[in-house]
């Protein structure tokens, strides 16, 4: 067998195991209840629609949905708000220890959040922060700004510095630079950062678990979780929760695939 048609076979494989479980949900989500409990399982769906009527309409899917975005939305841009100039900082200007504090900064991002959830939730509840949602929005922007700023420094280093140098003799100042010249030129790698971000803030369980205790303001895996029952476990309305809270990363995802790809291949991940 060719090595082109083992690497074809392990690319299937590859890719078959990443989405078999998310396959298996969607098709749950169109399932009977009495396909979902029948032994051995059933694969092919009946069309059932009730457990998406049931998610969105009695378990209040909507109100978690409208929590994520707004959590995940203000997220991501304090986090480029912050980490773009830090990076931009990192990339251009000379500073003692530079490769130190990057790999201190690439550290940090790595922490447990058991390690520091009982500081931060001290910390939020001397400020008020508990079961608000710009509580979880501060450990969020904490936890991801390290990698956003260390994928950003890495794109910036990849943009020539020549073209900088032609702004500021043609008049452009700092700022004028970094927007009219450098930000243009590093959109695929913000795009990256930004998508990293997103994914994680809206995907992320244990502090809006530990954060968010109200049911208004709970974020959609929280909520999510807490569909089951004292003595019940509704699979068919978590899989249909699960495709609903899935589908608006996926459109992002496509909508800035070509800026992602760029970014990816242009040096955001480079170290």
């Amino acid at each position: 067998m060719s090595r082109r048609i083992l690497l074809a076979v392990g690319i299937l494989v590859s890719v078959g195991l990443s989405l078999l479980p998310f396959l298996w949900f969607v098709l749950t989500s169109f399932k009977s209840q009495a396909a979902i409990e029948a032994i051995p399982p059933t694969w092919w769906p009946s069309g059932n629609l009730g457990f998406y009527r049931s998610a969105l309409f009695d378990h209040r899917l909507f109100d978690y949905m409208l929590n994520s975005m707004v959590v995940a939305g203000s997220t991501t841009i304090l986090a480029l708000v912050f980490a773009i100039p830090a990076a931009y900082a990192l990339a251009r200007l000379t500073i003692p220890g530079k490769r130190g504090l990057l790999a201190v900064l690439l550290c940090v991002s790595m922490f447990p959040q058991m390690a520091i959830a009982g500081p931060i939730w001290r910390l939020l509840d001397s400020l008020g922060g508990l079961n608000h949602r710009w509580g979880v929005v501060l450990p969020y922007v904490a936890l991801t700004l390290p990698l956003a700023i260390w994928i950003l420094a890495s794109f910036f280093k990849e943009l020539p510095p020549e073209l900088e140098d032609a702004a500021r003799v043609d008049g452009c100042g700092p700022w004028g630079t970094l927007f009219r010249i450098t930000l243009p030129l590093a959109t695929p790698g913000i795009f990256t950062a930004a998508i990293l971000i997103l994914i994680y803030a809206w995907n992320e369980f244990f502090f809006a678990l530990l954060i968010l205790t109200q049911p208004e303001q709970q974020t959609l895996p929280v909520g999510i979780a807490l569909f089951q029952g004292e003595f019940t476990m509704p699979w068919g309305e978590l899989a249909a929760a699960s495709v609903v809270a899935t589908l608006p990363l996926i459109a992002v995802v496509l909508l800035c695939q070509r800026w992602i790809v760029s970014g990816l291949s242009a040096g955001a991940v480079k170290g």
